[in-house]
């Protein structure tokens, strides 16, 4: 008998994680050389992380699952917070951070050495109500302007992609859609979710229906700290069938997100 999605996830819950042959001292002195385990949470992702009220820091499961991994190496946290994804990338060339949490892409992976994927998010499109675009196929079309966050995972991906479009990159993921709406553009892109919620607010938009990529978010941390990633891959899994990534997904309201499945 062929098994089922709940059987498979439960043989894997079941199943015992890989024994680490590195001890969380070794890993904190390659993966936080400095004593302190300095973090870069991308605000321009609403699904991994969110401004907290007031003074409060961030939230979301971006910070749920550096603070873990904090705990578990014995060393403190220090995050700091940045508007968009490509802000990030910027500031490893200054060596501002240790660990980041961003979407798996090979211009990325040029610096940046990453885990298996922990959420899984889809890229979408917007457009207004009256638009004749209806599916995603019409978007690469000439005319057809497409507003994106820079150095986002959909930038990254439509830049190579779109071949008759032409794609308006704004500062962040919310900025594009402030471009979408003010220069009348045709389209914007975006995770799913929060075009969904725009959407919602502005009923003279739509979301076109399916995605047009799979975004796999993971841990990176820049190259030349090798020696760390069994260690964190080894945890991200641990995390992801455990259930601490949907418990954290579901307590910052993202529960519509889909937890990556395990690594193969």
């Amino acid at each position: 008998m062929r098994p089922t999605r709940r059987t498979l996830l439960a043989a894997t819950l079941a199943a015992p994680l890989p024994a680490l042959a590195q001890s969380p001292r070794e890993v904190a002195a390659t993966l936080a050389p400095s004593g302190t385990l300095r973090v870069a949470i991308n605000l321009g992702n609403s699904v991994l992380a969110q401004p907290g009220p007031g003074s409060e820091g961030p939230r979301g499961v971006s910070v749920d699952l550096a603070n873990e991994i904090g705990r578990r190496l014995g060393v403190p946290v220090a995050m700091t917070t940045y508007p968009a994804a490509g802000r990030v990338t910027d500031a490893l060339r200054e060596n501002a951070w240790d660990l980041c949490f961003l979407a798996i892409d090979p211009v990325r992976a040029q610096g940046i050495l990453f885990t298996a994927p922990y959420v899984v998010i889809e890229g979408a499109y917007l457009v207004r109500q009256d638009s004749p675009i209806r599916e995603n196929a019409d978007v690469d079309r000439p005319g057809i302007r497409v507003a994106v966050g820079r150095g986002s995972a959909y930038d990254l991906f439509l830049t190579r992609e779109l071949r008759q479009a032409t794609i308006i990159r704004a500062p962040t993921s919310p900025a594009a859609l402030e471009y979408f709406r003010r220069d009348n553009l045709e389209v914007a892109a975006n995770v799913k979710q929060p075009l969904v919620a725009y959407a919602r607010a502005n009923p003279d938009t739509r979301v076109l229906p399916g995605r047009f990529q799979v975004i796999e978010q993971a841990v990176g941390i820049p190259a030349g700290r090798e020696a760390a990633l069994p260690w964190l891959r080894a945890f991200v899994e641990e995390m992801k069938a455990t259930g601490f990534v949907a418990r954290a997904l579901a307590a910052s309201g993202q529960s519509e997100a889909e937890v990556a499945p395990p690594a193969s």
